[in-house]
């Protein structure tokens, strides 16, 4: 977990967002994405104030649209789960090019779609502006249990190479004769999962045992000029979660117009 480490998300800049702290950051990301859930489905305008925010984070921090609507298509089974609801949804219904849909199935459809799209791309903002280096000093001072905190930073910087470790083993029976597509290999990679969980589970216990043999107790200490970035000032955290408390005004005054 080296400090030099960086995600395949993570995008390399100079921009106000990418020098803001981490946690004041964190923070944000998670009211603005609760103030997009509390919204009610009903309305559409909070949601276009909402993506307007985050265009204008996108411009301040040189994040390109085109680098971010591929990254969006995570979240594709979502959408196709959403287009099925018209049609299983009871209750009033509307013809749509003479098709019958369910009115609370349209609203639920369109409920999941953009405040599942708006929470990807905001998290997308967040990881293309965040090392995943600079997640543990940040965790540790929002007061993370020291007992979470290397899971998840772990889970973070060993996914690309449980990636690898999975091309290598696939690469590896395809030069064995092996067909993935054929319906009798599927003990082989049934037993190659196998295998791969074991290795990780392994891996994940060495690296565990070898920072607890260096003192770490789960939280990282602040080394201020040697490691980890400066606390976030009372006018930096009034700056950067601004955008978030806009979402938040604008979540309560849509409540108050429903």
């Amino acid at each position: 977990m080296g400090a030099g480490h960086t995600h395949p998300l993570y995008r390399s800049a100079t921009s106000a967002v990418h020098r803001a702290p981490v946690e004041v950051k964190l923070v944000s990301l998670v009211v603005f994405v609760f103030a997009v859930v509390a919204t009610p489905r009903e309305l559409f305008w909070p949601y276009v104030l909402y993506a307007a925010i985050l265009l204008a984070i996108w411009r301040v921090g040189a994040i390109p649209v085109r680098w971010i609507l591929p990254r969006m298509l995570i979240e594709v089974p979502f959408v196709v789960l959403a287009v099925l609801l018209p049609f299983s949804e009871g209750g009033e219904r509307v013809d749509v090019a003479g098709v019958s849909l369910s009115v609370a199935g349209l609203y639920a459809a369109w409920g999941i779609v953009i405040k599942g799209t708006l929470g990807v791309a905001a998290s997308l903002t967040f990881a293309s502006t965040t090392p995943a280096s600079a997640l543990p000093l940040a965790l540790t001072r929002l007061g993370m249990p020291a007992t979470l905190t290397p899971v998840i930073v772990m889970m973070l910087r060993y996914a690309d190479l449980l990636s690898a470790e999975i091309r290598r083993m696939h690469i590896a029976r395809l030069a064995r004769g092996d067909s993935p597509h054929t319906l009798h290999q599927a003990g082989a990679i049934a037993r190659g999962v196998g295998a791969l969980f074991l290795r990780s589970y392994e891996r994940g216990e060495r690296v565990h045992l070898a920072m607890m043999s260096r003192g770490f107790t789960g939280a990282i200490p602040e080394m201020p000029g040697v490691a980890g970035s400066p606390r976030g000032t009372a006018r930096q955290w009034v700056a950067v979660t601004s955008p978030a408390m806009c979402a938040v005004i604008i979540a309560v005054i849509s409540w108050g117009t429903t």
